[in-house]
């Protein structure tokens, strides 16, 4: 009988030991969940993966695609996404089914064409496969990204296309099983140890015949059974011991395995990945690239002194200044360039928060060629348009540039006034006097090198013109105009103004003459009714916050000639 019971103890104890290991190595559930787009899913010239596919089942995706010839896949916020795919025909694949194995798509009908992404400004990222890419969705930033795969956009995306998650997979059982086995065998062991030393079973000799003890000095024999008692609870002491210590060991390793297959938490108990509007338009890394694609944009205009090359990535007041420089220097062989643009150093940025567009960006940067830094603006007239540079002006000698904030800059109406000394409107409308006027804000807006120099311009051509009538203007131009609070609550202001010097002779017979430079955009040099220099001005204006003693600080400026008419 007692054969049998150690026989079934080791026997259970193997199997239940044998199927907790199982469960943990040889038996244990796939470590990943696998999706397919099924390959009946409509086609469309984008697919747009939907942000939430990313943690679906509480872990990163690995995505898989393959496709026919060339396609890229882009990253970016999804308003970003939504703006940029617009009414161009889609695919958003945004779930999946309850078994694991399918994805779920919507097809919106639309355009059938859209551009292609791949180095799309809207994008944080893009990048370039041919046939196939096993893509890991990292996340550019903080916040929720959405993928578009797309091909040339005339051409179905490719819709090959898996996901795969951790699977999360437990294995409740296993270390019960082997703490189970392991205590099932070692109390069959410990029969087989203990099976000759029950009470009431005889001690026998060498010879396998019953024997007797004599105790010292006692001068009678004791029982088998005296000496089993005296015998058997120290031996079972030691070996409940050792058995409690395996346990233990073995309960440890066990449970080591078992937090391996732990689940992450699930998607519905982390927070909530949403697109905020606080996130600024562009990451660093984005800006950096688009800096640089501008500046070499802007090499290859000034080498070639060709107006076209710019145009991709320069427009409004920097695109004409440009422009016309190379007129006058197609003319005037002693006439300057321009200061180039550089991407190098970026010093600091200002990123707006705005997600409606046009979207402006501000970045100070110095480079080779450089003496000081420059400010440099770049607007996004929409989704698909690429950042341009509309104005650029040298760091004012002596001027600090202000802190923007760091997680992003909120931009200020131009007629609004609240917690600011002055709107920007009107700060703008001051500085224009000023330029104009020694005496106008003079009090409001202290002189510095771009407000004498250009007061003393102004001086200069009314005492080279003593038979003309001359009049200056400094005027706010449209709506170009952008300001971006500031660290400390005051604003920073962007703006162009057309700076004009109009003349007329004094007396009939009488003419105006004007400099080279200007004769080649005028088409000549003499004027005996009317002269005409336009000049474009980019500056920089600090606007200090409500209640302060600080005064309006012009940090950045520049003027370059545009146009000239004689008559």
């Amino acid at each position: 009988m007692r054969f049998k019971t150690t026989a079934a103890l080791l026997l259970l104890g193997l199997i239940a030991l044998v199927a907790g290991i199982g469960q943990l190595t040889f038996w244990a559930p796939p470590t990943t969940v696998t999706a397919t787009l099924p390959a009946d899913t409509k086609a469309a010239p984008l697919t747009v993966i939907d942000t939430k596919l990313r943690n679906l089942r509480g872990g990163q995706a690995d995505v898989t695609i393959k496709g026919d010839g060339n396609f890229v896949l882009a990253a970016g916020r999804p308003d970003d996404v939504a703006a940029w795919v617009g009414k161009t025909a889609h695919t958003t694949i945004d779930g999946g089914s309850a078994d694991g194995k399918q994805l779920t798509a919507t097809y919106t009908a639309g355009d059938p064409t859209a551009p292609s992404p791949a180095g799309a400004d809207t994008f944080a990222t893009s990048q370039s496969a041919s046939g196939s890419l096993d893509y890991h969705w990292d996340l550019p930033d903080d916040g929720a990204w959405q993928l578009v795969l797309a091909t040339d956009g005339t051409k179905p995306a490719p819709h090959d296309i898996t996901v795969t998650w951790p699977s999360n997979a437990t294995t409740p059982w296993a270390v019960p099983l082997i703490v189970l086995g392991l205590l099932l065998l070692l109390a069959g062991a410990a029969l087989i140890v203990f099976r000759g030393r029950w009470p009431g079973s005889p001690l026998r000799s060498a010879d396998g015949r019953p024997r007797t003890s004599v105790e010292p000095g006692s001068g009678g024999p004791t029982t088998p059974t005296a000496e089993r008692r005296a015998v058997s609870p120290a031996g079972v002491r030691r070996a409940g011991s050792a058995l409690a210590a395996v346990v233990l060991a073995l309960t440890g390793g066990a449970a080591a395995a078992q937090a391996a297959t732990t689940p992450a938490p699930s998607p519905s108990t982390a927070a909530p990945q949403s697109a905020s509007p606080q996130q600024k338009v562009v990451t660093d890394e984005q800006l950096q690239r688009i800096l640089d694609q501008t500046a070499n944009a802007v090499a290859a205009g000034d080498q070639a002194k060709d107006a076209k090359k710019l145009e991709p990535r320069v427009a409004e007041s920097a695109l004409l200044a440009r422009t016309q420089n190379y007129k006058i220097r197609a003319s005037v062989a002693s006439a300057a360039a321009l200061t180039p643009v550089r991407s190098s150093r970026l010093l600091t940025s200002v990123v707006t928060v705005a997600r409606s567009w046009p979207r402006t960006v501000i970045a100070v940067t110095q480079g080779d060629g450089n003496t000081t830094p420059q400010i440099l603006t770049l607007r996004q007239d929409d989704a698909r348009a690429n950042y341009r540079l509309v104005e650029a002006s040298p760091l004012l000698p002596g001027s600090t540039f202000p802190n923007a904030l760091k997680a992003g800059a909120a931009q200020v109406p131009l007629d609004a006034k609240t917690g600011l000394a002055y709107s920007p409107a009107e700060a703008l409308r001051g500085l224009g006097d000023r330029l104009t006027n020694p005496d106008a804000w003079a009090d409001r807006i202290p002189e510095n090198a771009y407000i004498k120099d250009t007061l003393g311009y102004e001086s200069d051509i009314v005492k080279a013109s003593p038979n003309g009538n001359l009049t200056f203007a400094h005027n706010p131009t449209a709506n170009d105009a952008v300001a971006y609070r500031t660290a400390d609550g005051g604003a920073l202001l962007i703006a162009p103004l057309d700076f004009t010097i109009d003349g007329t002779p004094k007396a009939e017979g009488d003419k105006l003459t004007v400099v080279e430079d200007a004769a080649a955009l005028a088409g000549g040099k003499e004027a005996s009714t009317k002269m005409s220099l336009q000049f474009r001005e980019s500056v920089a204006l600090y606007i200090p916050p409500a209640g302060g003693k600080q005064q309006l600080t012009l940090v950045g400026a520049t003027r370059n000639l545009v146009g000239a008419s004689v008559s």
